[in-house]
């Protein structure tokens, strides 16, 4: 187990690098610059003044370096605990994070818990009671999960409801501790349109695995010995069907840690995701490189976890 540790934690280093060198590049090649942006903001008169400008402004931001020394500045900077800095703020991203993370995680979690609740019930009676009307009615609500879009049902909330009835979910954010009741009340929404479009995935997948280990040897042995249905289900059953689902549900978690872009701007919630997207939308090279090194960083860690996790649901795998 340590050596497969160790191996593992030795081959996130290279992985790191390579996506270090994707993100960093890429964003470079977004149409649009920043200092197009910036100059647009700015009242310049026309003529050589503004070519002057423009340069000036290019050398302050350090973006008149070539690619590899920016890219090695920008190295130099992460291991000595400098994320960066906004081109148009100068706000340093760890505080941003700092502040943000938790209302991305707030919702993730409240979408997680709730995406749970519902696929692995539903998931777990389709497999029991297969091809009968309640496991039609499971697998056509998880495909209505997997094909309607969350942010197209944002918006149906946030529209309609407010034409018949005059009513539509509070726009203003308001801490936990603030007043509970009200920041939950803010959440709930948007962890329900998000729970329900990560818990299709997990109940098909859970009702396909769950059906093979239904028909194993040991399972109709169980069945046999005269044991209680529970117990055969949720014993023998769902435990070995999880290593599957536990790969999805790990797939699924930087997505609600990067925050549902989309779901964060309906609602108006300041998380990752609504970050993301302004710093994308000003080219704020900075923020969007380090957004996503911290998200391939946790993803990373996550498929370590999750790989580690397979042995205690299966104790048959071992690692070498």
């Amino acid at each position: 187990m340590r050596t497969y540790l160790i191996r593992r934690l030795l081959l996130i280093i290279p992985t790191l690098i390579l996506v270090s060198m994707l993100v960093f590049l890429t964003v470079r090649l977004i149409p649009g610059k920043v200092i197009d942006q910036m100059v647009a903001q700015r009242p310049m008169g026309g003529g050589i003044g503004s070519q002057i400008d423009v340069e000036a402004l290019r050398h302050m931001l350090g973006l008149d370096q070539s690619i590899p020394v920016q890219y090695g500045k920008w190295i130099a900077d992460m291991f000595h605990g400098n994320f960066g800095k906004s081109l148009w703020t100068n706000l340093e991203l760890k505080n941003e994070i700092g502040a943000r993370m938790p209302i991305t995680f707030e919702l993730g979690l409240m979408a997680f818990i709730i995406a749970q609740i519902i696929a692995i019930p539903i998931g777990i009676y389709s497999a029991v009671r297969q091809d009968s009307i309640g496991d039609f009615l499971g697998r056509s609500f998880a495909i209505l999960a997997l094909s309607v879009p969350s942010f197209w049902l944002g918006r149906m909330i946030m529209v309609f409801p407010s034409i018949w009835w005059g009513w539509s979910p509070p726009m203003s954010y308001t801490r936990f501790s603030e007043d509970p009741w009200t920041n939950l009340g803010q959440f709930i929404l948007p962890a329900v349109l998000l729970g329900l479009s990560m818990s299709g995935t997990t109940m098909r997948m859970l009702r396909t695995t769950m059906l093979e280990v239904l028909r194993q040897d040991y399972i109709r042995t169980a069945w046999a010995k005269g044991l209680r249905e529970r117990i055969i289900v949720v014993r023998h059953s769902l435990r070995n069907s999880l290593i599957p689902v536990v790969t999805i549900i790990s797939g699924q978690i930087p997505v609600m840690i990067g925050g549902a872009v989309i779901i964060e701007q309906i609602f108006n919630l300041p998380g990752m995701g609504r970050l993301f997207l302004d710093s994308i939308n000003t080219r704020d090279y900075p923020f969007v490189t380090g957004i996503n090194m911290f998200l391939a960083v946790v993803g990373l860690f996550l498929i370590l976890l999750t790989d580690m996790s397979y042995a205690y649901l299966d104790p048959r795998i071992r690692y070498r």
